[in-house]
């Protein structure tokens, strides 16, 4: 992680930011650095138009683990950001980064819209911390308005997170939720 001193001068000034609106805000600059590969994000260095690289990827972690949203869920607002990040790389390099980071992020506002416990963003959106150790494992107690909307958002993408999608499914659990529910779950954009 980049110092302070780094933070405070860079293209995205991380101690202005104390709300997720701030957090959604900044989120959106990376995706426009994202597609058009110029920009606050991609100033002094190669990047390409629609790549997602690793400093992009540690832009996203530096945001959503600020101090000052440290304790709050991540937001309908946020996950929507990340959903158009995700949206707007068609390739990567990374290492699969972003990917960790996206599910945990998703499944952390899908757990708190639940009203389940989530613990802070600095340790649930941690690549140290596997999802599984937090997450919830069932859809008992899971909103399942919150998960038709993700399945709405990751319907018909070009590309998927497979690490998401097994959370969903393994939280839709066919035996828990009424049959009319199935059908708008089921495609996972597979």
């Amino acid at each position: 992680m980049p110092s302070d001193t780094f933070a405070a001068v860079g293209p995205i000034d991380i101690s202005t930011i104390v709300t997720p609106q701030a957090v959604v805000e900044a989120l959106i600059t990376v995706r426009d650095g994202v597609i058009t590969g110029e920009g606050p994000t991609a100033h002094g260095r190669i990047h390409f138009s629609r790549v997602l690289d690793s400093t992009d990827t540690s832009w996203c972690e530096r945001l959503l683990t600020v101090v000052a949203v440290d304790n709050h869920p991540v937001s309908r607002e946020e996950a929507e950001a990340l959903f158009e990040i995700n949206d707007a790389a068609t390739e990567r390099s990374d290492d699969g980064r972003f990917d960790d980071l996206f599910a945990k992020a998703i499944v952390h506002h899908a757990a708190s819209a639940s009203g389940l416990p989530v613990p802070p963003r600095s340790i649930a959106l941690s690549p140290a911390t596997a999802i599984e150790s937090w997450a919830p494992t069932r859809a008992v107690g899971v909103n399942i308005e919150v998960l038709e909307w993700i399945a709405t958002q990751m319907r018909g993408k070009r590309r998927s997170n497979r690490h998401l999608m097994a959370l969903v499914a393994s939280l839709i659990g066919a035996a828990t939720l009424p049959l009319m529910h199935l059908p708008n779950l089921l495609d996972l954009g597979m």
